[in-house]
C-alpha cells in the first residue's frame, strides 16, 4: 500500500525508497565506503522590501554568513535549509525555488562542499520584527543592499555567491557556479 504525504497527496520518500526495490549490491565489498563524500550546506536569500539581503553575524567566524546552514545525514538540502530558517531567526517558512548551486574546494581542514542557496522571500515589517536570533550562534542581523557587499566582513567567495544569488532571483534562472564564480 502506498504511504502518502498528507500535504502534497504524492507518495512519501520512504515508499519511494520501497518501491525503488533491494540496494544495488556492492560488486567488490566495501567499495561504498571508501567512495568520497561531500559536505554539504544550503542557505536562503532573504530580501526586504527594500531589496536588501539578510546576512548574519555568526559568534563561531569572524565573517558574516547567510542564514542557513550545515545539512544533516539523509537530510533534503531544501528542508534543511527550513530547518536551519527556524532554528536560527524563528522563521518558519519553507524556501522556495533553488538559485544557485556552488562548489566550494577544500580549505585547510574544510573538506570540499556543495552550498545550495534557495530563495528565502521577502520578509516584510512585521516580518523583520519577528525575528529571534539563536544567541548561541548569532550576535547581529542586518540587511544589507547587493552594491554594498563589499562593506561588510564577507568572505570574497560569500560575497560573489551572494552576487550569483541576487542575479539568479532577479532574472528567475538557477545557477551553477564553482567557488562563486560563473562558468570553468
Amino acid at each position: 500500500m502506498t504511504s502518502r504525504d498528507p500535504a502534497t497527496g504524492l507518495p512519501t520518500l520512504d515508499d519511494d525508497l520501497f518501491t525503488e526495490g533491494e540496494p544495488e549490491a556492492e560488486f567488490n565489498p566495501g567499495i561504498a565506503s571508501r567512495l568520497p563524500r561531500k559536505n554539504v550546506a544550503a542557505a536562503a536569500l532573504i530580501r526586504d522590501e527594500q531589496g536588501r539581503v539578510l546576512l548574519l553575524e555568526a559568534t563561531y567566524k569572524p565573517t558574516w554568513v547567510m542564514p542557513g546552514g550545515v545539512v544533516e545525514a539523509d537530510e533534503d538540502p531544501r528542508l534543511g535549509c527550513g530547518r536551519e530558517l527556524e532554528e536560527e531567526l524563528g522563521l518558519r517558512r519553507e524556501p522556495g525555488r533553488l538559485l544557485v548551486v556552488d562548489w566550494v574546494p577544500r580549505h585547510g581542514v574544510w573538506g570540499d562542499q556543495l552550498q545550495f542557496v534557495f530563495d528565502g522571500g521577502v520578509l516584510d515589517e512585521d516580518g523583520v520584527a519577528g525575528l529571534v536570533l539563536q544567541e548561541s550562534e548569532l550576535r547581529a542581523a542586518r540587511f544589507v543592499a547587493p552594491d554594498e557587499f563589499g562593506r561588510v566582513a564577507l568572505t570574497p567567495s560569500l560575497t560573489r555567491r551572494l552576487e550569483r544569488s541576487v542575479e539568479a532571483q532577479e532574472k528567475g534562472t538557477t545557477e551553477y557556479t564553482t567557488y562563486g564564480r560563473l562558468g570553468r
